[in-house]
């Protein structure tokens, strides 16, 4: 992109933005046949490992708040791919876990986005994957 004036906009959060909506776009694409919003893969992505979730646990992966994240819930357990129970010890804790469709469904967009990673980023150097992360992780730092 360029500016106004002509010259390459230097912005990171701009860059990031862009590459953002880019990736999220291929990912939709790829992923058009589970019919799923990004909202839904980021979340179903952030299950992947299996290990069950509390709202606000989830919500701070995803970067969403936990009342944001309640109608991408509510979309996901409709259509059976994961279940909220109590939180054993904290009944005021939703605990979100994967239903077996939901492992697999989890699995495939867990997969697309190691693939998609793998496009991206397989030819740079390891030093400069290990910069991005820095990058991303002070962002992350000054926006908490």
């Amino acid at each position: 992109m360029v500016t106004d004036d002509g010259t390459p906009d230097q912005s990171v959060l701009l860059t990031l933005q862009r590459a953002t909506h880019a990736t999220l776009h291929r990912l939709s694409t790829e992923l058009a046949d589970l019919d799923l919003k990004a909202s839904e893969l980021n979340a179903l992505a952030n299950l992947a490992d299996g290990r069950g979730r509390t709202v606000s646990q989830l919500a701070a992966l995803v970067g969403a708040r936990p009342t944001t994240l309640t109608s991408v819930l509510d979309r996901l357990e409709r259509r059976g791919l994961i279940t909220r129970g109590t939180l054993a010890g904290d009944r005021r804790s939703v605990l979100v876990e994967l239903t077996g469709p939901g492992r697999v469904t989890a699995d495939t967009v867990r997969q697309a986005l190691t693939d998609l990673e793998d496009r991206a980023l397989g030819e740079l150097p390891a030093a400069a994957v290990a910069g991005f992360h820095e990058v991303l992780r002070a962002l992350v730092a000054v926006a908490s």
